[in-house]
């Protein structure tokens, strides 16, 4: 999917979260945002997932080169983020038929699959509101990744993760962003976005009082 951003600004009251963002986003392309907390990385993405709507400027969103209305893009994107949370009352074999009824799984996968890679297989009846933190977090990147969209963001994907896990992680989108257009936020943690070929500073499209 390749996105266009014209002259994208936000705001939130009278914060200005950034502005004067132009940006050509290649269809396959595998870009990092960059920046610390604050510098507007997860509202950028949540534009880019068409969860926000910018206050100016315009988001284009083109699948094999044929625009898509706004209303039109959710079945074409996934994300995944520390602030979206999961349905904890449902148990894990509940929530993967939850979420695949909406997105389709990567070819050739089947929801046991996508446990057994996220390492929950023990977990199927067990509600999600008893997870660990670190198994709510593989459980996330694992809906995220193993959909078949070709549009996946990922918000500061290692949060919650130990080493063991970061490698799992690292592995898991390795396999599974050839010709997806990926957007990986980060507080430029290389684990988290090393595999981008691309990075957009936020902090250069911040007010000019926010930066001096």
């Amino acid at each position: 999917m390749e996105i266009l951003l014209h002259g994208i600004a936000k705001h939130f009251g009278r914060e200005v979260v950034f502005q004067n963002v132009d940006l050509s986003l290649a269809a396959g392309g595998h870009t990092a945002i960059l920046g610390p907390n604050g510098s507007g990385k997860s509202t950028l993405l949540q534009l880019i997932g068409g969860a926000l709507t910018p206050t100016k400027g315009t988001i284009e969103h083109r699948h094999h080169g044929h625009p898509l209305a706004e209303d039109a893009v959710y079945p074409y994107v996934v994300v995944a983020a520390p602030y979206l949370g999961l349905y904890e009352d449902l148990s894990l074999n509940q929530t993967l038929e939850f979420h695949f009824r909406i997105k389709r799984l990567r070819e050739g996968l089947t929801m046991a699959d996508v446990a057994r890679i996220a390492y929950l297989e023990h977990a199927m009846e067990k509600p999600v509101l008893h997870f660990s933190s670190g198994m709510k977090q593989r459980l996330k990147l694992a809906l995220a990744i193993l959909s078949d969209t070709p549009l996946l963001l990922l918000d500061e994907p290692t949060s919650n993760l130990d080493a063991d896990a970061i490698a799992w992680y690292r592995e898991l989108v390795r396999k599974h962003i050839a010709g997806r257009t990926v957007l990986i936020a980060s507080n430029a943690i290389a684990a988290e976005h090393d595999l981008c070929t691309a990075g957009i500073d936020m902090m250069r499209y911040k007010p000019e009082r926010a930066v001096g």
